[in-house]
């Protein structure tokens, strides 16, 4: 038989019960909430980072194959200037020269700067064949395959620091990231492969226990920082002249390549032309 003191026994238990379940029901969904924000990060992340090694292998491609004809055009400017300052003898052209001149000194590091086409004494010889339409090395394409792309992806989304909640974990995971990267930039699939692998036998990460709501706040305003910076980062990279030129021809950059390898080769022989003029004249 039941006794009223356990009837209302069990209608306080499941008043309780129930007071405990609404309670806890805005931390969860606040969970919810961070766990949302973490993955739409880390797909940002991920479209950001795939933007930027397309950015900087169309920067090195272009660097290669149109670097040299930059560089003969800025000789010819200075040597323009030069030839007229001799001929006029204008103390402006005369200063016009000089600064012309200036800017083509050699200077620390150019070779890392221009990417191997030249250093601080001047041209490689594989840039200057590339002037006088001599064979020369193919430039290195680093262009990551669908394959790669694919591992590179799934990889970013299993081992992103931003999943870790403890400093240890969140450090491994920034040094496998690292070399997840590293690998895509290079295009190596083989590396990714290995890097999977690596992962899948590595330790797994702990499973998230419920954080207070205090906590949870706090991380969603983290992520919130953190996607502005991104936002800033990959506004800076859409509008870089690169990024301009590569939406030009994002499936075939060698045919934008060799439009704007022609026009530079035409400017080259105007200021050739030019320059013969005025040494004729002098």
């Amino acid at each position: 038989m039941t006794t009223p003191e356990a009837e209302n026994g069990g209608v306080a238990g499941a008043d309780r019960a129930t007071s405990e379940d609404a309670a806890a029901r805005p931390e969860e969904r606040l969970e919810r909430a961070v766990r949302a924000a973490e993955q739409a990060l880390i797909e940002y992340e991920i479209a950001l980072e795939t933007f930027r090694v397309e950015v900087e292998n169309f920067s090195r491609l272009h660097h290669q194959r149109l670097g040299p004809l930059y560089a003969r055009l800025d000789e010819l400017e200075a040597q323009l200037a030069e030839a007229r300052a001799a001929r006029t003898g204008d103390p402006e052209d005369l200063r016009r020269a000089q600064e012309v001149r200036a800017r083509l000194q050699p200077i620390p590091g150019v070779e890392e700067l221009l990417h191997g086409w030249m250093d601080g004494s001047g041209l490689f010889p594989e840039a200057a064949a590339m002037l006088t339409d001599q064979p020369v090395r193919p430039p290195q394409r680093v262009r990551p395959s669908e394959e790669a792309r694919r591992l590179y992806r799934e990889l970013a989304r299993q081992a992103h620091p931003d999943l870790a909640q403890e400093d240890d974990e969140r450090t491994r995971r920034e040094e496998f990231i690292t070399r997840v990267n590293a690998a895509y930039a290079r295009g190596d699939e083989q590396e990714l492969r290995e890097l999977a692998e690596e992962w899948a036998a590595g330790p797994r990460p702990k499973e998230q226990r419920p954080s207070r709501s205090e906590e949870l706040y706090a991380r969603l305003e983290w992520l919130a920082r953190r996607k502005e910076l991104l936002t800033l980062v990959a506004k800076d990279l859409e509008e870089s002249a690169i990024a301009s030129m590569l939406r030009l021809a994002p499936d075939d950059p060698d045919r934008l390549f060799d439009e704007i390898a022609e026009q530079l080769r035409n400017d080259v022989a105007a200021r050739e032309a030019e320059l013969a003029v005025l040494l004729g004249q002098a």
